[in-house]
């Protein structure tokens, strides 16, 4: 079976023929084998490559669709103690071009999460940062220069 197109979240209709769980960055795609929890193989094979995020999905070649879905990943929580403290923890992270979703609560930044690297994680307790590991589906912000964008501003970001 092969995927040959994309729907974004909330787009596509049809009939759903499996999803597929993928870590962050396994979700830009072009070209590759994926397997959906159904067992079923697909071949994605795409004219460019495509960042996916969870509730999108990969239009298969008998009509049918694949749901990509975000898969747990092991991550550091990050918290500040006040809004500019955070705004600073986000500075730090991205001046090290590491990949970080900013969560938000009525549009005020509540916390950050990364990947888990230890010397990261004392450099921010160094900042005065909380930081809790946890496993969840991470969904980091995209790099304004990636070339791996949906093609219009589309973020999923809790």
């Amino acid at each position: 079976m092969r995927a040959t197109g994309v729907e974004l979240k909330g787009k596509w209709q049809g009939v759903l023929a499996g999803r597929v769980e993928l870590a962050h960055d396994q979700r830009a795609l072009r070209r590759k084998l994926v397997t959906l929890d159904n067992g079923l193989d697909v071949m994605v094979d795409l004219p460019q490559t495509v960042a996916l995020d969870t509730g999108d999905a990969l239009k298969l070649e008998d009509g049918r669709f694949a749901e990509i879905v975000a898969a747990k990943e092991p991550l550091y929580a990050i918290t500040g103690n006040s809004t500019s403290h955070l705004a600073q923890l986000c500075w730090h992270i991205g001046n090290r071009h590491l990949p970080c979703q900013i969560e938000s609560r009525s549009g005020v930044p509540q916390r950050l999460l990364i990947g888990r690297d230890h010397v990261i994680k004392d450099m921010l307790e160094g900042l005065g940062a909380n930081v809790a590991e946890i496993s969840a589906p991470f969904s980091p912000l995209r790099g304004a220069y990636s070339g791996q964008a949906h093609g219009h501003a589309h973020h999923h970001h809790g």
